[in-house]
């Protein structure tokens, strides 16, 4: 027998390279396994043929996430903001990491709810992300109590331009684990199941991640999501140094738990800056980029990179024996007055920033991470769950 979930109000958002529904905490059901199932049933998963056509989502991680707001719980923030990653072919909802593409929908979604009142002109929306504890500072235009859509921010995979969300992270180190290094050091050995010792970096700013070298997996490091999905064996070996990673890094408990957690840590593979070709058909010589880099997420390639990641490659880049460090083009070669990495990836070059200082004895410290992206309101109205089973 079938059970008919109430439609929920909601607004569907652009942000930055992802698109997903926002809705108000208050609309939601307090139980979290109510919670759940809603958020399931508007995405349209789980669903075995991987393309979610009954419900909201898009058949891919960067298009199927949900971002619950509401009233702020601490006098630092304006507004608290969830991130959902609702899984495809998985009954389940994941809260381990926040989506940094989404947060840049955060601010603006805030001030045309009425959430926030802001004058005209330069806004700051405080938002204090739930998942890893962090305050994040949107800033955007706005006018007539609305922010501003129309600009001429270009960022790669979006057609078009728009008005700049600039994203200050504020100390986003330690956002997963609680320690920017929570191996301890910037770099260290793994053992990898087929392949043996292997020299990674575990850092946590914004988000949790675990890069490697691309020569040290036998591959370029400019390979397009295609290639990959098409190399099978690959994705395996970068899952399973996902896997050994979450354990050193005191995310999951053992292996199997791992295996379980599929967000967080995110992995990748890093190469000095190289000449590419973008998803769109057209050359970055290397010159262009800093900092060469691949990104699975949920098991899947990336078609660009995590915003958070973006942060959290520009904080490795910075700390000294990371193999991120190792192979980004060095402050001095980079173009006069950057202050930012330029990271070459599937659609094209990002910029993402982050002001590192090293204190003795306590050793790294990020004191912010920043980039900027757009956004924009897709639709507003009401979103139709998808009938459930009745399991009783």
């Amino acid at each position: 027998m079938e059970t008919l979930l109430q439609p929920v109000k909601a607004v569907f958002m652009r942000g930055g390279t992802s698109k997903g529904l926002v809705l108000h905490a208050r609309d939601l059901p307090d139980c979290q396994a109510r919670r759940d199932a809603l958020f399931l049933a508007l995405m349209g998963s789980p669903d075995p043929h991987g393309r979610q056509l009954n419900g909201m989502g898009g058949g891919i991680s960067s298009l199927s996430k949900i971002c619950v707001v509401g009233p702020s719980s601490r006098p630092d923030a304006d507004v608290d903001y969830t991130f959902a990653q609702v899984m495809i072919n998985e009954a389940r909802v994941d809260y381990s990491g926040n989506c940094g593409n989404m947060s840049s929908a955060i601010g603006p979604f805030a001030v045309d709810e009425g959430l926030v009142s802001v004058s005209n002109g330069d806004a700051l929306v405080r938002i204090h992300n739930v998942n890893t504890r962090k305050v994040i500072h949107a800033r955007f235009p706005v006018l007539d109590g609305r922010a501003q859509v129309a600009g001429d921010l270009a960022i790669p995979g979006v057609a078009g331009r728009g008005a700049p969300v600039q994203l200050n992270f504020l100390d986003p180190g330690g956002a997963t684990t609680g320690a920017l290094l929570p191996a301890g050091k910037a770099a260290r050995f793994l053992e990898i199941p087929g392949l043996g010792r292997l020299e990674v970096s575990m850092v946590d700013a914004a988000n949790a991640c675990v890069f490697v070298r691309a020569s040290d997996i036998g591959l370029t490091g400019v390979e397009s999501p295609a290639v990959l999905n098409g190399c099978p064996e690959i994705l395996t070996l970068l899952e399973e140094i996902r896997i050994r990673a979450s354990v050193a890094m005191g995310i999951a408990a053992d292996f199997e738990q791992a295996r379980a957690k599929r967000v967080v840590p995110f992995v990748g593979f890093v190469s000095p800056p190289r000449a590419f070709m973008t998803l769109a058909g057209e050359t970055v010589p290397a010159d262009d980029v800093d900092l060469t880099v691949r990104m699975l997420s949920s098991g899947q390639p990336h078609m660009a990179v995590q915003l958070t990641v973006s942060l959290c490659l520009a904080a490795a880049a910075a700390i000294e024996g990371s193999v991120v460090h190792a192979v980004t083009r060095s402050p001095e070669r980079r173009p006069v007055h950057s202050g930012a990495v330029r990271i070459g990836m599937p659609s094209g070059v990002l910029s993402a920033g982050a002001d590192v200082v090293r204190h003795k004895p306590a050793g790294w410290h990020v004191e912010r991470g920043y980039f900027y992206r757009t956004a924009r309101r897709l639709f507003a109205g009401q979103a139709y769950p998808q009938p459930m089973m009745d399991q009783s």
